[in-house]
């Protein structure tokens, strides 16, 4: 079992979004999302009190910066870490949703600030050491240019030396990427400087030509990583340590309204519940649990009440 933290900081680093949801019709809900922020997001939901959880990014100065910066600090994610790009803005989704709860996705981060949020290494590094778990992903290194990858992976593996709990989640989408070979390589590095990863079966088949989730899983412990979690969807999960694989249930969903943000959420309940020093196990219940009620609702961010987040030390 892991030992609880003493340090309570979690830091989450990547790119917030403007998310235009779908409800039918001509008829859209806006909102603020982001894999790495939905994951901060939960991680708020689920930690005690008197943790802080941390948001590292780069917004605009433009209103809809400064309303995405407010609706931050009103869901108590710490700002202290967001800087300002006058010149630049956030990026924008839209999510379209058939019958079957499957999504399709238009994107405009053109003209996203969160692509800078590398710029100042300084900045970067003094996040990290204020922070016991950082948590980041495959996107957030591919909105960012090599040297800046290059940068914030010698960060996450000088944190993962220092003994500190690093999360990555490779969450592969190739159209952000220049190249395969890119890809491969960053999430690769990625991987090998981080203490526990978090993939998608579904993307690492694809993309590294993974044959089962315990390829997957061995292929990431082989990199050097400590502890790999492979989700399945509802085939269950792959849990890899100490060299081995064990195979671990999903738990039943009752209705899939959207499926986005599942994969974020889950990260957060197996997240917390290592922070909380859980064996991995017990972790991936949590996580499940967390992700079987965020998509019984419409977008990434679901009503509070909803998001199946039980506070950890109150049950």
């Amino acid at each position: 079992m892991r030992t609880p933290f003493a340090r309570k900081n979690v830091l989450c680093v990547g790119e917030c979004m403007v998310e235009l949801s779908s409800l039918g019709g001509d008829t859209w809900r806006r909102g603020f999302a982001g894999d790495t922020l939905n994951t901060a997001w939960h991680c708020r939901r689920i930690l005690p009190p008197d943790w802080t959880v941390s948001y590292l990014t780069r917004i605009g100065s433009d209103r809809i910066s400064e309303e995405m910066l407010e609706f931050l600090d009103r869901e108590g994610i710490d700002t202290r870490h967001i800087l300002r790009e006058p010149e630049l803005t956030v990026g924008l989704y839209m999510i379209n949703l058939d019958a079957a709860g499957e999504r399709s996705f238009s994107y405009w981060r053109g003209q996203s600030a969160a692509r800078r949020l590398v710029a100042d290494p300084t900045v970067l590094a003094g996040a990290i050491a204020s922070a016991e778990a950082v948590f980041f992903s495959g996107i957030t290194l591919a909105i960012l240019s090599s040297e800046h990858r290059e940068t914030l992976i010698a960060e996450i593996a000088a944190a993962t030396a220092d003994g500190k709990l690093t999360a990555f989640d490779p969450n592969i989408r190739r159209n952000l990427w220049e190249s395969t070979e890119a890809l491969r390589h960053f999430i690769s590095s990625a991987a090998a400087a981080s203490s526990l990863v978090m993939p998608s079966f579904d993307d690492e088949q694809v993309h590294f030509g993974d044959g089962a989730p315990d390829d997957t899983a061995k292929r990431y412990l082989d990199l050097g990583a400590a502890e790999v979690i492979v989700n399945n969807g509802a085939k269950g999960m792959v849990l890899g340590s100490d060299g081995r694989t064990e195979h671990l249930p999903s738990l039943p969903i009752a209705h899939v309204v959207d499926a986005t943000g599942a994969g974020d959420s889950f990260n957060a309940g197996y997240l917390c519940a290592r922070i909380d020093g859980q064996i991995p196990q017990n972790a991936a219940r949590a996580g499940h649990s967390v992700a079987s009620a965020v998509v019984g609702h419409r977008g990434a961010i679901v009503p509070r009440a909803a998001s199946g987040c039980a506070r950890l030390g109150t049950s």
